[in-house]
């Protein structure tokens, strides 16, 4: 701060930052025979000191064993006693994260617009031991969001520890072909439903103690991907919602992080491809040219990055987009020669 210079030997000053004590060495010290301080236990009295410093104040502020990476193991990597509100839980990347949740011994709380589904999805996951309720509910509209919310909070006591917004769709046309019901139809259900959600769950969360909320949003919010102008702007909006979020909830101890797939193998995406193959029968092999990793994504490993995402393991990490792409976003140029 003021110095460089160790935090030990003979030389008292105060650093004109704050009104701390530290022993810089003085010139004449620095040949010196005798004995020289641990510098770890100058740093020990110093911070047990009581005092108003801001500085020192700070550091008594971090969880030793946190900070020493000596916490219990088995408690970084797990989400149990945790609970959780995943939307849109019954098809592809929504289904795999109430597993992944579930497996990891959070209890979850997932909905759906269709019933039988859901009913479905339940019998399931009750086979599997998962501890999994459902609720029906369109996402889309608010009425239906503050019930679920209610539901919510009701089942766990007013507290939340993990908000997982999952709902998302999509129509793909030019922009100039868009209709008035269309654009506010997809905002509605990919943006307005997931804002709505985080103020509602707010409460809930800060209960908790230790919110984590995760967007599933798109790389077509990264960059552009031919997925339609809305859909690209819902989901660009998704993406700094996450860093805005992340930045004003930090002092309720609530992190915001948001995942970023590319093409993953879920009902939705299938169905884009079999009208795509109609019309172009190579409409795959460009997709997996331009990933590097050659493939498209499974919904089990945009789940996986979820679930790290809210164990307390990640408790530094916060408005971040992550995407989950096999190198899609950083291949800029890839050459069809052989570099090595």
């Amino acid at each position: 701060m003021c110095n460089a210079r160790p935090l030990y030997l003979h030389k008292k000053v105060t650093c004109p930052i704050h009104a701390s004590i530290l022993y810089i060495p003085s010139s004449s010290s620095s040949t010196s025979t005798s004995t020289k301080p641990n510098p770890l236990s100058t740093l020990k009295f110093l911070s047990s000191n009581r005092t108003t410093d801001p500085i020192l104040s700070f550091f008594r502020k971090i969880p030793m064993a946190t900070a020493n990476g000596h916490s219990p193991p088995a408690s970084r990597w797990s989400l149990h006693g945790m609970t959780a509100l995943v939307t849109g839980g019954t098809r592809g990347i929504g289904s795999a994260t109430v597993e992944e949740l579930a497996g990891l011994g959070a209890k979850v709380h997932t909905c759906s617009r269709n019933e039988p589904e859901l009913n479905e999805c339940l019998q399931q996951w009750k086979a599997k031991g998962f501890s999994v309720s459902g609720s029906v509910c369109d996402v889309s509209s608010a009425s239906e969001r503050e019930k679920l919310v209610h539901e919510v909070a009701s089942l766990y006591n007013g507290a939340l520890n993990i908000l997982v917004n999952n709902v998302g769709t999509n129509v793909r046309k030019p922009t100039t072909e868009y209709s008035t019901e269309e654009y506010l139809r997809l905002m509605s259900v990919n943006l307005e439903s997931s804002y709505h959600l985080c103020q509602l769950a707010h409460p809930l969360l800060k209960q908790s103690g230790a919110g984590s909320v995760v967007f599933v949003s798109s790389v077509g919010g990264v960059l552009h991907i031919g997925s339609g102008s809305i859909y690209g702007l819902s989901k660009g909006a998704i993406n700094q919602l996450t860093k805005n979020l992340a930045c004003e909830w930090a002092k309720d101890n609530i992190r915001t992080n948001c995942v970023a797939p590319w093409y993953t193998r879920t009902s939705l995406v299938e169905h884009f491809w079999v009208l795509q193959l109609l019309e172009k029968k190579d409409f795959l092999q460009q997709i997996v040219a331009r990933t590097p990793l050659q493939r498209i994504g499974e919904p089990n490993e945009v789940s996986s990055l979820v679930g790290f995402l809210c164990m307390p393991a990640a408790s530094y990490i916060t408005g971040q987009v992550i995407s989950v792409d096999g190198g899609m976003t950083v291949n800029g140029f890839n050459p069809p020669i052989n570099l090595d």
